[in-house]
């Protein structure tokens, strides 16, 4: 199977990559450079050229905050650039994966969100991702949407590099304790993209590591381990506080938490827990350690 990639030097891309790569598949990896999706004529050229037998979508616009004062940026990528990929990807009979996002649903709810529930995002940047997955739906047969959550990995900034700088640096850290979510390993949404696209089994799909925290658990959990395994000194004394102490320019949801139903129902295997998922990304920090130091 040949497999084009976009956004292949992301922090998802660059493990969607190597993940495809390792399991045997021919990769076709596109950065900005090698691929403008917003651009259509180049779209439908870059992949007529290469006529892969599957597509994953994993450039978009990420800038949560930022997209809430750049509504045309954030629409033109994650809108217009995934129609063309999705005309593109039509135009070739290739099967398209939609890297989507838990920010499509308004956070309110009491309990983790099915695939089915409908959607209501709150910010610029969910509206657009989800503008993004009707425009997989109108302009291509054979579509995967995968929404995902509080993605961390090597390649790139994420929340896990960001609170072991601070730890090392602040006396005092205050972090988040009434928003709950999952937190998702790169390595494990890119296995579970490489399982999924051998299938037929088209749909929406919630991928995101097991089980579930607050973004002060979260980061309780990111310093044991990183004493542990990476033996860093952690410095900073770790405080829970409100979502109110840190206003920021985009909503953030307090429920994050999706339920991987599709994912059981069709008899696909589940994402580890993200407690595993932290681990073993540490323990492939401590190999790399230019990539954090």
């Amino acid at each position: 199977m040949k497999i084009l990639i976009t956004g292949a030097q992301g922090q998802l891309g660059q493990d969607v990559v190597a993940i495809c790569s390792q399991a045997g598949f021919e990769v076709v990896g596109c950065s900005r450079a090698d691929l403008d999706i917003t651009d259509e004529a180049q779209c439908l050229q870059v992949v007529t050229e290469h006529r892969p037998d599957c597509i994953i979508h994993c450039a978009a616009y990420t800038a949560v905050d930022a997209a809430e004062s750049d509504i045309d940026g954030a629409f033109l990528v994650n809108a217009i650039g995934t129609r063309n990929v999705a005309m593109a990807a039509e135009q070739v009979g290739a099967k398209l994966v939609y890297i989507s996002t838990d920010y499509v649903f308004n956070g309110e709810s009491g309990k983790p969100y099915l695939e089915y529930d409908l959607v209501d995002p709150q910010t610029v940047y969910g509206k657009s991702k989800y503008a993004g997955e009707q425009m997989t739906r109108d302009f291509c047969t054979r579509w995967f949407i995968v929404r995902t959550s509080w993605v961390f990995g090597l390649h790139g900034g994420n929340f896990v590099k960001t609170m072991l700088r601070l730890g090392q640096d602040k006396p005092l850290l205050q972090v988040v304790n009434d928003q709950k979510g999952s937190p998702t390993y790169t390595v494990d949404l890119a296995c579970f993209l490489v399982d999924l696209i051998t299938t037929e089994k088209y749909g929406i799909y919630h991928a995101s590591n097991s089980g579930s925290c607050t973004w002060y658990e979260f980061t309780e959990m990111i310093f044991t381990e990183a004493k542990k395994e990476l033996g860093l000194s952690i410095t900073a004394k770790l405080q829970p506080c409100s979502t109110e102490q840190f206003p920021r320019p985009a909503k953030r949801p307090s429920n994050s938490v999706m339920e991987h139903l599709a994912i059981r129902v069709n008899g696909l295997e589940e994402l580890p827990h993200w407690k595993d998922g932290l681990r073993r990304f540490m323990l492939e920090m401590k190999q790399q350690p230019d990539l954090y130091l």
